[in-house]
């Protein structure tokens, strides 16, 4: 396996590969891993986002899952890096982490079989599929703002090239504290078929980001909390989540919510049994 960096170095954009607790960049500079500031490993056009294939995740909300994978987009302003904040707005609070294994496409990718997709794909990284609950009565589905606010999208340390994605643990911690602890093998669909099926009628390009879903126990976090998931091969992604300096406007737009849905979704369909409870619907 090797393992692709792109970080800041002297105010440039630099490509670097790891050796060691260095990153060696091409024309000779090195530079401590400790030191370095990251950038998302990968430039993409696109970034897809399959739902629900974690076996635990679908138990967890006591539901049957779709015969097919079903998806949503995170657009590119919600990029974020190793190191970098998460931003949870003003007057919102159910700020999720998923834990996730990023795919990374290497080469124009359409209508292809399952089993030609692994020659499409560059490499895999690590994600956090950040999901802010408050907007989840919003866009009629899209989850655009759930999914797609600013900072929401942390990709990295690393492209890792020559990762073997079967059977292999994905944690995440919130403050050193384990929170999730789940693993390649209870996918439904892996990584070729999610390949395979986006690129039936979408052309994948390369740098674009597949996310495959996350195991169970999502649940909020607050200001200050450090969030890190690890993917076994694929090193661990840190964040910090900070508070947003602006508040949502409330002179435009859908506002944030507590309703069922949100609550239900943010603690993972035990709510009712933390003594709390969502507003009463109008003539309830």
């Amino acid at each position: 396996m090797r393992e692709f960096r792109r970080i800041l170095l002297a105010g440039a954009v630099v490509e670097v590969e790891r050796q060691g607790e260095e990153l060696l960049a091409r024309d000779g500079r090195r530079v401590a891993i400790a030191d370095a500031v990251h950038l998302p490993p990968v430039v993409p056009t696109k970034i897809i986002c399959v739902h629900l294939n974690h076996v635990s995740r679908v138990r967890e909300f006591q539901i049957k899952l779709t015969a097919t994978p079903t998806y949503f987009h995170k657009p590119l302003s919600s990029l974020n890096a190793h190191g970098g904040d998460v931003v949870r707005p003003r007057r919102c609070k159910w700020l999720n982490y998923e834990g996730e294994v990023a795919i990374v496409i290497g080469k124009r990718c359409r209508n292809i079989s399952q089993r030609e997709a692994g020659e499409y794909i560059a490499g895999y990284t690590i994600a956090n599929d950040f999901g802010l609950h408050d907007f989840r009565d919003t866009d009629a589905g899209s989850m655009l703002r759930v999914k797609g606010s600013d900072t929401l999208c942390p990709l990295g340390p690393a492209l890792v090239t020559g990762w073997d994605f079967h059977n292999k643990y994905l944690r995440t911690y919130v403050n050193g504290q384990l929170k999730q602890d789940g693993n390649t093998s209870e996918m439904t669909w892996d990584m070729h078929y999610l390949v395979a099926d986006i690129a039936r009628n979408i052309t994948l390009e390369p740098g674009d980001v597949l996310l495959s879903g996350t195991p169970a126990n999502s649940r909020p976090v607050q200001p200050g909390d450090l969030v890190e998931v690890e993917v076994e091969g694929l090193g661990r992604l840190s964040n910090r989540i900070v508070e947003g300096p602006e508040p949502i406007r409330e002179d435009v737009g859908a506002q944030p919510t507590e309703s069922e849905e949100v609550l239900s979704t943010a603690l993972g369909g035990d709510w009712e049994f933390r003594g709390i409870r969502p507003p009463k619907k109008p003539g309830a």
